[in-house]
């Protein structure tokens, strides 16, 4: 399909045609001034010069009207390149039918708490998630996957898309303290349901990982659950860290001792059982299994097909025209019109 971007430049189209009322010529006046005088001309074969320019005429005249033609030309060929001239080639995504999953993501100062074990080495509450939802995602083929982060403020990292690559890519990424120090958790519920919502009802999911502990944001969690359950979205929970009264933690290279780190779990299972969905801990090896359990046993949704308009752009084709007549003009100055002036001597 051929349109132009910027169809209204066409208006400067006939400003060639409205410049002579616009803007009169006054060396033309002058020139008819000088046809009404009585010019007297003396040379002593006058025959003979004006049978030379009258056989000069007529090729003068083809020249002015060539010269006249390559202007308006140049003058079209210049609008139409403003004009973007372009073709859109028709690309229809073809979309497959596919559950709507948002991942809350914790990345709060606490996830650099040191309260897991894997093969006897002390690692961060953040490795464990980042090892758990990479192969959640992994695994889920033909889903629409988004991820929120968030700290003293939630962000949509990455808005629902069938691409699991550039999800895991963007997790991968993730960092404590990358959203704040603070943990808004009833925030990253609240902003997962605005984004979800917009779905179509039935496989609206939303996965949360965090330690529970709620010190950020406007939203409260408990409040941000009863929003989910109105709004028809599930909430699957996924706890990390543990209840001791000592936690490590890596602060400014160094590992250090806190007793304020424990997780809060019973929020977390209250906001699991408000909307609906289930609570789990990250320790546990059968909780990935679980939630693919019950997410398939939801009502798959089909995604909207859209097509989109990928345009080519054509802006060089009248350029190279307005180019091609700049050319001619300059190869044919005869075509210049001459005006007569005249010199009164004092």
């Amino acid at each position: 399909m051929f349109e132009f971007h910027w169809p209204w430049f066409g208006l400067l189209l006939p400003l060639p045609l409205l410049l002579p009322f616009l803007w009169p010529d006054r060396r033309a006046r002058q020139d008819e001034d000088l046809e009404g005088q009585r010019i007297t001309l003396l040379h002593p074969r006058l025959d003979e010069l004006q049978t030379a320019f009258q056989a000069r005429r007529p090729r003068r005249r083809l020249a002015g009207w060539i010269h006249t033609a390559l202007l308006y030309l140049l003058w079209v060929a210049l609008i139409l390149a403003l004009m973007r001239p372009q073709w859109l080639e028709p690309h229809t995504q073809v979309s497959t039918p596919g559950y709507d999953l948002m991942l809350a993501m914790d990345a709060s100062h606490s996830m650099d708490a040191l309260d897991f074990t894997v093969a006897g080495r002390q690692v961060s509450r953040m490795q464990v998630v980042k090892g758990v939802m990479d192969r959640f995602v992994d695994a889920r083929k033909g889903d629409r996957i988004g991820l929120i982060v968030f700290g003293s403020q939630a962000f949509v990292l990455s808005p629902l898309s069938v691409d699991r690559l550039a999800v895991r890519q963007l997790l991968s990424g993730v960092v404590p303290s990358i959203a704040g120090q603070g943990t808004a958790l009833g925030d990253a519920v609240a902003l997962g349901v605005k984004k979800l919502r917009e779905r179509p009802e039935g496989s609206r999911v939303m996965i949360l990982i965090a330690d529970g502990d709620n010190s950020a944001g406007g939203f409260a969690p408990i409040e941000s659950a009863a929003l989910a359950r109105a709004s028809g979205v599930r909430i699957y929970v996924i706890g990390v860290g543990s209840k001791q009264e000592s936690i490590p933690i890596m602060e400014e290279g160094v590992v250090k001792y806190r007793d304020d780190l424990t997780m809060d779990e019973d929020t977390l299972q209250r906001i699991a059982t408000i909307s609906g969905g289930a609570y789990f801990r990250a320790t546990d090896t059968r909780a990935l299994e679980e939630i693919s359990t019950r997410i398939g046993q939801l009502e798959k949704t089909e995604a909207k097909s859209r097509t989109a308009f990928l345009p080519t752009p054509l802006y060089r084709i009248p350029l190279a025209v307005a180019h091609l007549a700049l050319l001619g003009l300059g190869l044919l100055p005869e075509g210049r019109k001459r005006f007569v002036t005249r010199i009164a001597s004092a």
